[in-house]
C-alpha cells in the first residue's frame, strides 16, 4: 500500500504537471466533448513488466472527476504481459481525456523502475544479498521512485542526508582520515543512527573496521578485490557493493558474499514501461 508521504509527494508533482500541461484548459477536449458525457476506459500493458503507481494514477483522474469509479484488475506489484488489462474506470469523458497523459507519465515511469528492480532481484536469486536503490532520483520524485523500487521487490537505501551517516571521500579529506571522521560524527549523533563508510582500498577497509562502523561500502571495486574485502571484513560489518552495477554484472558481485548491492540505475536511468489508455464504452 502506498504511504501518505508518497501520495502527498505525488499531489505536489501533480500541481506542477497540471500547470505545465493544461494551462488555461484542454482546448482540444473541451471543444469536442460535452461536459456532461461519461465514458469507460481501461489501462492496458503493452509489454512485460511490473506495475507501480496505480494509486497515483487514480489520484490524477480524481483531481478532474472525484466521482470516477476505479476498479483495479491487477494491483501494484503485479507482473503483466502485453494485452493485460490493469484498471477499468468510468467517469466524466473530459476527465478521462485530460487526465490521461499526466496519469500515464507517473504510471509508466514508476512501473519502469519496478520492472528493472524486479529484473535485478531475479538476477541474484539464490544469493543472500539485498538489492538497494540510491539517492540518484529525479528531484521531487524521491518518495515515488523509492516506492516503485519496493513494488519491484528491491529495498530502499537511505532516503536522504538526514537518516543515515554516509562518509564519502570528500568527508574523509575534510576530516583527515576515516577514523577522525567517524569519531567526530559519532560523538554528536544518537547511537541508533547507522554509520557507513565508502572505501576503495583494503587499507581503507582496515581503517573502517578499526573505527567499528556499521556498514562498509566497496566502491567501484573489481570482483576479485571484493572477494578479498569480504574475507578481510569477515562479518565484522555489513558490506555494500556499489559503482557501475549493471544487470549483467550483479550476479557475479552477489557471489562474492556482500550483503547489499546498490544500483543507481534503478532510478537514474528509467525506461518507462509501455502502458496505454483505451476508451471502451
Amino acid at each position: 500500500m502506498i504511504d501518505e508521504k508518497t501520495l502527498r509527494s505525488a499531489e505536489l508533482l501533480f500541481d506542477m504537471a497540471y500547470a505545465e500541461d493544461i494551462g488555461d484548459g484542454d482546448i482540444t477536449t473541451n471543444n469536442l466533448v460535452l461536459p456532461e458525457s461519461n465514458k469507460t476506459a481501461i489501462l492496458v500493458a503493452k509489454e512485460e513488466g511490473v506495475i507501480a503507481g496505480l494509486p497515483v494514477a487514480e489520484m490524477v483522474f480524481k483531481k478532474f472527476d472525484k466521482h470516477i469509479e476505479w476498479k483495479e484488475i491487477l494491483p501494484d506489484g503485479s507482473k503483466v504481459k502485453p494485452g493485460d488489462i490493469i484498471v477499468e474506470f468510468t467517469g466524466n469523458y473530459r476527465a478521462l481525456l485530460t487526465g490521461e497523459r499526466k496519469a500515464l507519465n507517473f504510471l509508466q515511469r514508476l512501473s519502469g523502475i519496478a520492472t528493472y528492480a524486479n529484473k535485478c532481484i531475479k538476477a541474484v536469486e539464490g544469493h543472500q544479498v539485498e538489492i538497494l536503490d540510491t539517492r540518484k532520483t529525479t528531484p521531487g520524485y524521491r518518495y515515488l521512485d523509492k516506492y516503485a523500487v519496493r513494488m519491484g521487490g528491491a529495498s530502499n537505501h537511505r532516503f536522504g542526508l538526514y537518516d543515515m551517516v554516509m562518509i564519502k571521500d570528500n568527508h574523509i579529506q575534510v576530516a583527515g582520515s576515516i577514523k577522525k571522521a567517524v569519531e567526530a560524527i559519532r560523538s554528536k549523533i544518537p547511537k541508533s543512527i547507522k554509520i557507513e563508510v565508502e572505501t576503495t582500498t583494503l587499507k581503507q577497509i582496515r581503517e573502517a573496521l578499526d573505527a567499528d562502523v556499521d556498514i562498509i561500502m566497496l566502491d567501484n571495486m573489481g570482483s576479485k578485490m571484493m572477494e578479498e574485502a569480504v574475507k578481510l571484513i569477515n562479518k565484522r560489518a555489513k558490506i555494500e557493493a556499489s559503482g557501475n552495477m549493471t544487470l549483467k554484472r550483479i550476479r557475479k558481485v552477489a557471489a562474492t558474499g556482500v550483503n547489499y548491492i546498490s544500483i543507481g540505475a534503478l532510478t537514474h536511468s528509467v525506461k518507462a514501461l509501455d502502458i496505454s489508455q483505451r476508451i471502451i464504452d
